[in-house]
């Protein structure tokens, strides 16, 4: 990341409804992500439910500064949004739009879609960092990573792994120098 200070922060992760399987089971998690990043960063959701609600509720809580990037024309936000960005897109095409938007990427569990995002990251040269132990394809992209590190053979940027919200910090910090 050519010595770039990190100022947006992008999430990905699980969407749906928030008090249910698997997103519960992370929800302190995604609460404490989101006050430690609002604390610091502007952060990026795909600003709707689940994962997206949870970090921008803790972005909220602390007086961060937190912005939705909606597919759809009429698609809700989620209520913590600062500002929504109504892309008119359908979910992979808001993505990359969401991937440009910021200087990293935090994976937080996920489905298909946050896989894609992860893949756009990385071929866009944004540093991901996976907050591991949390599920879905932030967990199962590890298995894939080519030296523990990258998705391909080009080595674009780096793949991070966390274990706690602090080492994401951490990371965040080092790759900001």
């Amino acid at each position: 990341m050519n010595a770039q200070k990190v100022k947006n922060v992008g999430v990905i992760g699980y969407s749906g409804n928030p008090y249910e399987t698997p997103i519960k089971e992370i929800a302190e998690l995604c609460l404490k992500l989101g006050e430690e990043l609002g604390r610091r960063y502007h952060v990026f959701t795909g600003g709707r439910d689940g994962v997206m609600e949870l970090v921008s509720k803790g972005v909220k809580s602390v007086g961060g500064f937190c912005v939705g990037v909606l597919p759809w024309e009429g698609e809700e936000s989620n209520g913590y949004n600062d500002l929504v960005v109504k892309t008119g897109l359908d979910f992979q095409m808001r993505s990359f739009i969401l991937v440009k938007s910021v200087d990293a990427v935090v994976s937080v569990g996920g489905e298909i879609g946050t896989a894609i995002e992860i893949l756009a990251a990385y071929a866009n040269r944004k540093p991901v960092i996976l907050l591991r132990g949390t599920g879905g394809w932030t967990d199962r992209i590890a298995d894939v990573l080519i030296d523990g590190k990258y998705l391909d053979n080009r080595k674009l940027v780096e793949v991070y792994q966390a274990w706690s919200v602090e080492e994401v910090l951490e990371i965040l910090e080092r790759i900001s120098k």
